[in-house]
């Protein structure tokens, strides 16, 4: 399972943005960036996500279709 957090990593590398980059252009603080990939934030807000997801160049169904994704194939081995 992909969180949203490692997601957002994967995207952001292959932008080649160091997270300090990301934080200016996306107006989000680096630490809650950090917290975020680093799984210690796991419920960003919505508010946060889009902005992260337009800096990011891809919908924001792309970065929460990762976050519930997870949720149903637990659901399923249950």
């Amino acid at each position: 399972m992909t969180t949203i957090g490692e997601r957002i990593r994967v995207l952001r590398l292959g932008k080649g943005l160091s997270v300090n980059e990301f934080a200016k252009k996306s107006k989000v603080s680096k630490s809650y960036i950090s917290n975020i990939e680093r799984g210690v934030q796991k419920n960003p807000s919505l508010i946060v996500m889009n902005k992260m997801a337009k800096t990011l160049d891809v919908p924001l169904e792309d970065l929460l279709s990762y976050k519930f994704a997870g949720q149903d194939e637990e659901q399923e081995v249950k």
